[in-house]
């Protein structure tokens, strides 16, 4: 085929691909309910040495649209109106070491010494008690050397902040911009309320008089974190150059306290809303631990330096939609990992990333992912790892480095009218793979080397190797599937074990435009054959 006219074939499927995965108004609430997964037999990949493929009743496999959360609480407003009506807080300067609230910062790799070195002297902060302040507040009761109003709206803050229980910090839109000190150590510690709205919040580097550009990793920057019991709101602001590599320090956090502390102090789990504001160039985007209910809506994370959004260990609940993430240095865009569940990534825009677009990672289940862009990354554009249960419905996954959609050790993973176009490996790939002898933690992380999947509607369309491979699959499932446009002259070729079946495959599924399912003979003999299929349902609608 001439290059003009496999280029007009490309950009003609791309705006069909454009075109039918196009953004539309977020509903409100969907009522419809996920079927429960059928649980995955248990087999060793050794064992299925043979498969059998045949045609089973498409009706099975429909699925109504998934429930998504109404939206419309989160706003300006809504944050606004949780603002506490207070007395005045006070401002006093005690040392570190006296809060338990500083004691991350205090032990392992030096950080006190950190400290001292950076104030010259037994390391203090500023606690923040009683009721509410704002830094003008804090301009007033404090010496210059400890924060200091240098220009219109303009402050620095060359101390530790920390807002105790029952007290608040207001950064408001009489702020022009909140300067962290990087020469002098400053950072934001919640314990009880934190609120930055409409202004900007900056690591500084006095020195230069220019934020705190991140220089390497074991550099300090300035950083904010929220802990267990406490709030945090963040709405229509700007933050730039946060975070480093030190525990709890990455940027943006908010987290429970170390299983110590929290075995001590026994707080509820820490919570928050992250709304139409824009972070640039912190070293995770957003970072959060053992944390439920929050909220990521409407941002823009652009050049993180390790991940943009990073969900982590057991945290529940989260909704993280229509957020723009692009830049991402080192590693992956959004990925959520270590039991992260029950949560929805919808409606994200997630492209230029290092790594992989969205990961779903270690044992993080019963997720949505659903309506997002994945383009342009620099392996897969979604990447499913050890992680059961989850659902991928009407994304679309484009020119990303490797493959558009990856499954590894992975089972019940339902995959509903997706787009996967011009990816430079496959459209959709699934395998196992042996992670013992590896740096992984086998008790912490464990994981089962078998992968499963139902796929139903979508296009995999001129992916560089293969529309659809898997690699010795417990079962899978194929229905309303379009193979279209590869980029070898042989046509559609099929991978792994798919291309052993592809006449038995494509004959179901396209001749007859049935309902297929490919399984190991030993796992095949176990299921006693279906009635002949019957009228078949339609698969989902592409991007609807």
């Amino acid at each position: 085929m001439a290059k003009r006219t496999v280029a007009t074939l490309l950009a003609a499927l791309l705006a069909i691909a454009a075109g039918t995965a196009a953004a539309e108004p977020l509903p409100d609430v969907q009522q419809a309910s996920l079927r429960a997964p059928k649980a995955g037999a248990a087999l060793q990949p050794a064992a299925a040495s043979r498969y059998l493929v045949r045609e089973v009743d498409s009706a099975d496999l429909w699925l109504d649209p998934p429930a998504l959360p109404d939206l419309r609480p989160y706003t300006d407003a809504a944050v606004e109106a949780k603002l506490p009506r207070k007395a005045a807080g006070r401002a006093t300067v005690r040392r570190i070491v006296e809060a338990q609230t500083l004691h991350e910062f205090t032990g392992g790799r030096g950080r006190l010494g950190e400290w001292a070195a950076r104030q010259r002297t037994h390391p203090v902060a500023v606690f923040i008690e009683g009721g509410t302040m704002t830094p003008a507040d804090l301009a007033k009761a404090l010496p210059k050397d400890q924060f200091e109003q240098t220009g219109k709206g303009i402050y620095v803050a060359r101390l530790p902040i920390v807002v105790m229980q029952g007290a608040a910090l207001h950064v408001d839109a009489s702020v022009r911009e909140l300067r962290l000190s990087e020469e002098r150590g400053a950072f934001l510690v919640n314990d009880g309320l934190m609120f930055i709205t409409r202004t900007r919040v900056t690591g500084w580097r006095e020195s230069a008089k220019a934020p705190a550009s991140f220089k390497g990793a074991n550099d300090f920057r300035p950083f904010i974190i929220s802990w267990g019991g406490a709030e945090l709101y963040i709405a229509r602001s700007t933050l730039t150059s946060l975070g480093y590599e030190a525990s709890k320090s990455f940027g943006v956090s908010i987290s429970q306290y170390s299983p110590n502390m929290d075995a001590r102090l026994k707080r509820k789990r820490p919570t928050g809303w992250i709304i139409n504001s824009e972070f640039k160039d912190l070293y995770y985007g957003f970072y959060c631990y053992e944390a439920d209910d929050i909220v990521v809506l409407n941002n823009t994370y652009r050049d993180s330096v390790v991940y943009g959004i990073d969900p982590h260990d057991r945290s529940n609940r989260l909704i993280i939609a229509h957020n723009t993430v692009e830049g991402t240095k080192k590693k992956h865009g959004l990925i959520i990992s270590r039991e992260v569940n029950d949560s929805w990534l919808v409606w994200n825009k997630v492209r230029n990333n290092a790594l992989s677009g969205i990961v779903i990672d270690r044992n993080s289940v019963r997720n949505v992912i659903a309506y997002n862009d994945v383009i342009d990354n620099g392996t897969d554009g979604i990447t499913i790892y050890e992680s059961p249960n989850n659902l991928l419905w009407n994304n679309r996954a484009s020119s990303n480095g490797r493959h558009g959609i990856r499954m590894r050790n992975s089972i019940d993973i339902r995959l509903y009218g997706n787009i996967s176009v011009a990816n430079k490996l496959s459209g959709l790939y699934g395998h196992i793979k042996d992670l013992a002898g590896t740096d992984r933690d086998l008790k912490v992380d464990p994981f089962e080397q078998h992968v499963s999947m139902v796929v139903v509607g979508g296009q995999l369309i001129f992916n560089g190797s293969a529309p659809l491979a898997i690699d010795q699959p417990l079962s899978l499932e194929l229905y309303g599937v379009d193979l279209l446009a590869p980029t070898k002259r042989a046509g559609i070729q099929l991978a792994g074990v798919l291309g052993q079946h592809q006449q038995e495959i494509l004959d179901i599924l396209v001749r007859r435009r049935g309902a297929v399912i490919v399984e190991p003979a030993e796992r095949a003999g176990r299921n006693a054959p279906k009635a002949a299929p019957g009228t078949p349902a339609a698969p989902p609608g592409n991007g609807s």
